[in-house]
């Protein structure tokens, strides 16, 4: 039985500098944050990005934590300069890469069925 939460919340507000969380809470519950974007259409693409990552990823059994673990390391390697406007899903080495990238295939479909340039969805997301 799914049993999800979703909420748009400030961008400060997450638990790292991410535009799409998700955890599995005490109870039981998927939460999803997604960082306030202005603009529905945006948010639900986050979101629906990152519930099928977070579906996929416990389909593969990997856990959350190893997810959190390696988007902190890469998150420190963006402060020491390493990346600069990569998503750590992106980066071959992350345990989540192939379901991040079946998430972002799904995510630009629907961005561009809401008539969204992806560069334009993109670039608001990074002035996060």
């Amino acid at each position: 039985m799914l049993n999800i939460q979703a909420k748009t919340i400030p961008h400060e507000e997450q638990r790292y500098n991410t535009s799409g969380d998700y955890w599995t809470d005490k109870k039981g519950v998927e939460q999803f944050r997604i960082s306030d974007l202005g603009d529905y259409r945006m948010e639900l693409a986050v979101l629906v990005h990152e519930i099928v990552e977070d579906y996929l990823c416990k389909h593969r059994g990997i856990k959350e934590q190893d997810i959190m673990a390696f988007d902190l390391m890469f998150e420190k390697e963006r402060e020491e300069g390493k990346w600069k406007d990569e998503e750590p899903g992106d980066d071959p080495r992350a345990i989540y890469h192939d379901p991040h990238q079946i998430a972002t295939v799904i995510e630009r479909i629907l961005i561009s069925y809401f008539g969204i340039n992806w560069k334009d969805y993109d670039d608001k997301i990074l002035s996060l």
